[in-house]
């Protein structure tokens, strides 16, 4: 794991260059605290920076900017290529010589060999690399499937820029900066800015699965678009037209020899490594495939609360006791979870505003002290059906898309009479009462949902309501419009779908890669961790789309095989219990402790002289949760953390 990033000017480098690069490269100092290095050829008018946290090969024969044995290409890479052992094989088989054992030399060779289109196709892993070619004078950038590894560009005068975080770019003499408001909406909608979108105007992330290639002639300001190598809606159009005709026993074997080899290549390291635990279905199923081939007890982390309406920390226990890992757990205070508020803008660099980004950290913090690598469970939900809307979402609308409109409005008016606290209290009073898989945490909460889905005309409106903090985002910043993205734009829709897997698809290209993926590679990053995702293999997506709908959703409960496969691992009672998520109480912590910091940065004067956002909107909602009228935790979270990082910009 490392950070990347460079220079491609359309003359030669500037006299600067490399003062630079090396300014670039320590802006990223935390993805790589191992090594550095940089590469340039002036004339060319290209450089390469490289941080490096050393994984595999940790000897300097794995040191980047790395060259092909041929000279044709130089490279900088971050992230891991689990097969390579495998490619290397071949390769030295076709008459291939390597000095050392890294991945990134088996990259280089394979670009040599079979060229830059051919080897992404046999790459299996997450990465994000920039590849010089010296013969065509072409300038690749590259993304793994998922998204798992991120990539910045844009021009800052007559330089095409590059880097993995948005910090490495401020570095660039002549940056400019400029908020983009667009892109500010959507992060008001989504608690993350979009790909291709970022938060500065002229600066893009690099879409998944994506090449942009651009040649050292280019005229500044002009960008190639880039182009799918893995286009994901043709990938899964393809598998879901090859669905499986198995029993159910079958599915779970074929999975479990999927992730099981899955898991396998992950574990190879020439560091620690370990794994992160919350005792749910996914990290339970990571940690069981680990256990079974280690050993030694595989190392895992859980993070704990002390109070139970946020705590799992018991339940990653058990587990933990039953495969025999060896467990560290960290109960978390409030001033510890709140301590980290302050790190957070510098961390994710960009405005981002996922709660759970607290605990993720304070994880990764706890593992770093052990491990160099952490496996962890994300993309099952996505993959197989787990979160709530998913089922919940499509039983609701087929009941009540059929009532005429006035019907549906008045009774999600009659929701809105009570606050979601008092439904939740008088919910309290009947739980005991209903089964285990209807009882809700947030049961007011998620009947204001139900008021979201009463309201909508479509739904893929209904989904787009459920997802979004600010429901009209354009409303609260002002002079903004939103751009389109995958979800308002049903041409890159599944076609011929049902609801449920047309709300997977969307979570897949939108919410995985640009909030959970996100989250995950910044905390771990900002720890000198890496992070590995077993489900994302690309070989576990395209066998979750083949896999029939209802081997993901029975029973009015999601992840139904990936349910059946752990049971061969762990006992039922272990991890049937309803859905948790990873938070922490925001709600009550503005109210509270954080109170303070929150109304210096909600200010009607600073809002109003900032011009970015409604003040009187802003303290309307503020002045709503203040008096517990409603839970607004998370709009106003979406409004903290761009006021925080605005400070930080």
């Amino acid at each position: 794991m490392c950070g990347i990033a460079g220079l491609l000017a359309a003359r030669a480098l500037p006299r600067d260059a490399k003062s630079t690069l090396w300014q670039m490269a320590e802006a990223l100092h935390h993805r790589g605290p191992d090594s550095h290095g940089i590469w340039l050829d002036a004339a060319r008018g290209i450089g390469l920076a490289h941080r490096r946290l050393s994984i595999i090969d940790l000897s300097r024969q794995g040191h980047q900017p790395m060259a092909s044995a041929s000279g044709r290409y130089h490279l900088v890479f971050n992230g891991e290529i689990y097969n390579f052992r495998l490619l290397r094989r071949e390769l030295e088989d076709g008459g291939q010589r390597f000095r050392g054992h890294s991945d990134t030399e088996v990259m280089l060779a394979a670009f040599d060999v079979w060229g830059l289109d051919e080897a992404l196709k046999r790459f299996s892993g997450m990465f994000a690399f920039a590849l010089w070619d010296a013969e065509t004078r072409t300038l690749h950038l590259a993304r793994d499937r998922l998204g798992e590894k991120p990539l910045y560009y844009g021009w800052v005068g007559r330089s095409f820029v590059f880097a993995s975080e948005l910090k490495a770019l401020r570095a660039v003499p002549g940056w400019q900066g400029d908020i983009d408001r667009g892109s500010l909406a959507l992060f008001m909608r989504f608690a993350y800015v979009p790909a291709p979108h970022s938060i500065y105007q002229g600066i893009h992330k690099l879409p998944a699965g994506s090449v942009l290639s651009i040649i050292d002639t280019v005229h500044p300001g002009d960008t190639p678009a880039p182009r799918a190598y893995w286009p994901v809606r043709d990938v899964l159009t393809t598998a879901r037209a090859d669905q499986f005709s198995c029993d159910g026993q079958e599915a779970v074997a074929m999975l479990d020899g999927l992730l099981r080899d899955a898991v396998a290549k992950m574990m190879v390291a020439d560091v620690p490594l370990g794994a992160f635990l919350s005792g749910g279905i996914d990290s339970s199923l990571v940690v069981a495939l680990m256990q079974a081939q280690s050993r030694r007890p595989v190392k895992t982390f859980t993070i704990g609360y002390h109070d139970e309406a946020y705590n799992e920390a018991r339940h990653a226990k058990a587990i933990a006791e039953h495969l025999g890992t060896d467990h560290t757990e960290l109960y978390v205070t409030p001033e510890q979870a709140m301590a980290v508020i302050p790190k957070l803008p510098a961390i994710y660099d960009e405005p981002f505003a996922d709660v759970s980004q607290i605990p993720t950290l304070l994880v990764a913090q706890m593992a770093r002290e052990h491990v160099t690598v952490a496996l962890s469970g994300d993309g099952g939900d996505e993959l197989f059906g787990g979160y709530n809307r998913h089922y919940m979402a499509t039983a609701a609308w087929e009941r009540v898309s059929g009532f005429p409109g006035f019907v549906r409005s008045t009774l999600a008016g009659s929701i809105h009479v009570l606050s979601p606290k008092t439904w939740s209290t008088l919910y309290a009073g009947i739980e005991p009462l209903l089964p285990a898989r209807w009882r809700q945490r947030l049961a007011g909460e998620n009947l204001y949902k139900l008021a979201l889905l009463l309201r909508a005309e479509s739904n893929v409106a209904l989904y787009r309501n459920l997802v979004s903090r600010w429901q009209d985002p354009a409303a609260l910043v002002i002079g903004a419009s939103e751009p389109a993205t995958a979800m308002s734009d049903s041409s890159n829709w599944l076609g011929d779908t049902s609801f449920s897997e047309q709300m997977m698809f969307l979570d897949l290209i939108g919410y995985l890669p640009d909030d959970i993926l996100t989250k995950v590679d910044r905390a771990s990053m900002a720890v000198g961790l890496e992070s590995r995702i077993p489900m994302l293999d690309h070989r576990v997506v395209e066998f979750a789309w083949r896999v029939p709908l209802n081997m993901k959703i029975r029973d009015g409960q999601g992840k139904w095989l990936l349910r059946q496969m752990l049971y061969q691992y762990v006992p039922r009672e272990l991890v049937e219990r309803p859905k948790m998520g990873f938070g922490i109480p925001v709600d009550a912590w503005l109210r509270g402790p954080l109170r303070d910091w929150a109304e210096a940065l909600l200010d009607e004067q600073r809002l109003r002289q900032q011009g970015f956002l409604d003040a009187a909107l802003v303290r309307s909602r503020w002045d709503e949760h203040l008096r517990a009228r409603r839970n607004w935790q998370y709009p106003l979270w979406c409004v903290l953390m761009f006021q925080a990082w605005l400070d930080e910009a």
